[in-house]
């Protein structure tokens, strides 16, 4: 065993420990859509484009100059990239029930309590990586997101980023869908015809939609809908009195709409603990094409410019192409303090090629 509790807690540690663990973990869907990359600073730009049709060649008279085409439709997108810091600490007390333990030989106890510091540190990792999924989301199904900070935290801190402040993607890309059309009304609605239509209108744009991302209450819809019942058994008198399971709904829409089907139904809990769907349960579908739709961009946080400039203040590693694992002794009180600390924003260049069905 270390010589001291010191020599046992440092960020090498802490990561290692959080990366041994990261190799069963079940990603996000976020993440394949929006793989991570990193850059320098605070500042983000990005190229967003509304309008895929083609635009037809001007015409022109033989040896004059080319006309200039004006890049029509396109956007460079700029704004400051969000913080995120937590952190927990081993205070006076829980040290001294380690040493005495450690005296007294009882290492099972011992590794009980340095486990524990290990995992709180692993939970601060796990909720930096639960950060960008929630902006993931937001701006897949309504193109914003808000983060704020705990009431009690004692920082005000409110975090909103609108990526269609004009309204311009809804626009076009966004079926509202009223009265009798809501899916959740099972006997009149048609969920298969209403991605077909979108479907079709993207293909007129050059967009091939092959994915379809869901909520499980949107789900439940869709397996209580009774057109796609009675497509499903057609010569059944009561159709909808038929038994059916999830894989039998899901193989004959996929094989309708020629799309794949997501049902995205993982929770968290936001600064509140409430619990929360990354994805909304019921009232959305996304439709998207195949590829990646952005990317989330890791800045470079305080602690990681530190180590990058050699301080020796505190003890850092990055995990996660970001995520910045940080801890520090205190002499007093004698503590050490272990934080985790994010820059990190998505980028939405694909955002013309997703397209929403609401209601």
């Amino acid at each position: 065993m270390a010589k001291s509790i010191f020599d046992m807690i440092t960020a090498q540690a802490l990561a290692s420990y959080y990366e041994k663990l990261e190799t069963n973990r079940i990603p996000l869907l976020g993440e394949g859509l929006f793989p991570a990359d990193k850059k320098m600073g605070l500042k983000l730009e990005w190229i967003k484009g509304y309008d895929n049709l083609p635009v037809a060649l001007q015409p022109s008279a033989f040896d004059a100059k080319p006309l200039l085409r004006d890049r029509g439709g396109v956007s460079t997108e700029s704004t400051r990239m969000p913080f995120f810091r937590e952190a927990m600490r081993l205070g006076e007390e829980d040290r001294q029930q380690l040493l005495m333990f450690m005296e007294a030989n009882n290492n099972a106890y011992a590794r009980q309590i340095i486990t524990r510091i290990f995992d709180d540190t692993k939970s601060l990792i796990d909720g930096a990586m639960l950060v960008p999924e929630i902006m993931r989301m937001g701006i897949l199904t309504t193109g914003a997101f808000t983060i704020s900070s705990a009431s009690d935290s004692g920082q005000a801190v409110n975090y909103s980023y609108n990526y269609d402040p004009n309204g311009t993607w809804a626009s076009k890309n966004k079926m509202t869908l009223t009265g009798t059309d809501k899916w959740s009304d099972h006997a009149n609605s048609n969920p298969i015809q209403d991605i077909l239509d979108v479907k079709r209108d993207a293909a007129k744009r050059g967009i091939n939609l092959t994915r379809a991302i869901i909520g499980y209450g949107t789900w439940l819809d869709i397996m209580q809908n009774a057109k796609i019942r009675l497509g499903m058994y057609p010569l059944a008198q009561q159709a909808a009195n038929v038994i059916v399971t999830d894989d039998q709904v899901k193989t004959y829409v996929e094989s309708v709409i020629k799309m794949k089907i997501v049902v995205y139904d993982k929770m968290y809990k936001d600064t509140l603990q409430t619990d929360q769907y990354f994805y909304p349960t019921s009232g959305y579908c996304t439709l998207i094409p195949d590829g990646i739709l952005g990317k989330t961009w890791y800045g470079t946080t305080p602690e990681e410019a530190d180590l990058m400039s050699g301080s020796t203040l505190a003890d850092v590693r990055i995990v996660n192409t970001g995520v910045a694992v940080s801890t520090e002794k205190i002499a007093l009180p004698v503590n050490i303090i272990n934080w985790v600390s994010e820059i990190v924003l998505p980028s939405f260049e694909n955002m013309d090629k997703v397209f929403n069905i609401v209601y």
